[in-house]
């Protein structure tokens, strides 16, 4: 439905009067008027809800008075609850395929259904989809049964009430704050904003306590939920002894899933005496309080790398093309980049946009050493320099 037919529809509702604060071409549109129940839908990995925080941020703005609630996948809930942000309450949503995030077989159709009368119960005045191109995602949310529905489609999708066309090669935060805006939400910001509790100190603090005092503290995080994703843990150690070199402690943290990658680098590393391995040994909590103690993470294009930003850490990250155009930050005064143009399988030559392979190799072996390492010393450099 296009926003200037929307706007109509609510107009000839009894008792509604809604006016476009601009015209459709202009990207706003109008506000759902009566909106008390607001539901988000952004399930998959912890720097997925990371980079749509600013839309749903845009839409706590333009909507005041709504309970916003994030359906989400389980692992996200520590980000959520107990935690200040643009949302209300968490509700998890089932391992459905295409929308899923997490670990387990897939839910069954009466555990979706239970779930989707739950929310129903909810009665939700609007519900956005901030997931994907919406094959999956649209068909999810029209069982939630809010009022009104909206987000993006792809061609191919079902479309919702109010739907924003969706591409591909296009940053998922502009994407996001496009929905929003279609919602009568103007942007406030494009980066995405993530609060550390005292929790979260205190947490780090625990992990941390007996490191050298004095040494500023960098973080380098070796894993992906894609490994085709995860750059040579033997290049990471290269960083690793340039940052030892310029007086840093370094700390690499991941989950357990991590432990071969980091065994790796403290194997290949010349200064591993200045490497502390808290791989799998922190929680969420502990992670985000260590990260904002630290000057500088340097990661692969996964969530830590997303959170790090998020808490105001500058970043180095290693991407795909294909990744930098969807997830890489959007500013670079205290992130940068470093780029494989040519992303392929390192034992088949696949090549990324192809498919995965299932090798379970890198597709970054072509991003040099020396230039990860070159930016990590810049931006270090200009951490350190900065009160």
């Amino acid at each position: 439905m296009t926003e200037h037919v929307f706007a109509q529809r609510l107009n000839n509702a009894p008792g509604a009067t809604v006016t476009p604060r601009l015209p459709p071409r202009a990207g706003l549109g109008p506000l759902v008027p009566d909106v008390q129940r607001l539901a988000v839908l952004r399930s998959g990995g912890l720097g997925d809800l990371v980079g749509a925080e600013p839309a749903v941020a845009a839409l706590r703005a333009a909507y005041p008075d709504a309970e916003i609630t994030l359906l989400g996948a389980e692992q996200m809930r520590p980000l959520v609850e107990g935690r200040p942000g643009p949302w209300d309450r968490f509700e998890a949503v089932p391992l459905v395929p295409g929308v899923r995030g997490g670990a387990g077989p897939d839910a069954s159709p009466e555990e979706v259904e239970r779930w989707a009368a739950a929310r129903r119960e909810d009665a939700f005045d609007l519900a956005v989809q901030l997931h994907g191109g919406g094959g999956n995602a649209n068909p999810l949310l029209r069982r939630v049964g809010a009022r009104v529905t909206a987000g993006p489609a792809a061609p191919d999708a079902p479309k919702l009430d109010v739907t924003v066309p969706w591409t591909p090669f296009q940053p998922d935060a502009l994407r996001w704050l496009e929905v929003a805006a279609a919602l009568g939400a103007p942007p406030l910001r494009l980066t995405p904003r993530l609060s550390v509790t005292e929790e979260d100190r205190a947490a780090a603090a625990s992990a941390l306590a007996g490191l050298p005092a004095g040494r500023p503290l960098a973080a380098l995080h070796l894993g992906a939920s894609d490994p085709r994703r995860c750059w040579p843990a033997e290049k990471f150690a290269a960083v690793a002894d340039a940052l030892a070199d310029a007086g840093a402690t370094v700390l690499v943290v991941g989950s357990a899933a991590d432990a071969g990658r980091a065994d790796r680098l403290l194997a290949a590393a010349s200064h591993s005496g200045s490497v502390v391995p808290l791989v799998g040994r922190v929680g969420l909590d502990g992670l985000l309080g260590a990260l904002e103690r630290c000057a500088l993470l340097v990661g692969n294009d996964s969530g830590p790398r997303h959170l790090a930003a998020a808490i105001g850490t500058p970043t180095v990250g290693v991407f795909t093309s294909a990744n930098l155009v969807d997830v890489a930050p959007l500013a670079r005064a205290w992130h940068r980049v470093a780029v494989s143009w040519t992303p392929r399988c390192a034992r088949c030559g696949r090549g990324y946009l192809q498919g995965d392979c299932g090798h379970g190799e890198t597709a970054l072996d072509d991003v040099r050493a020396e230039e990860v390492v070159g930016l990590a010393l810049e931006l270090w450099e200009q951490s350190l320099a900065t009160p």
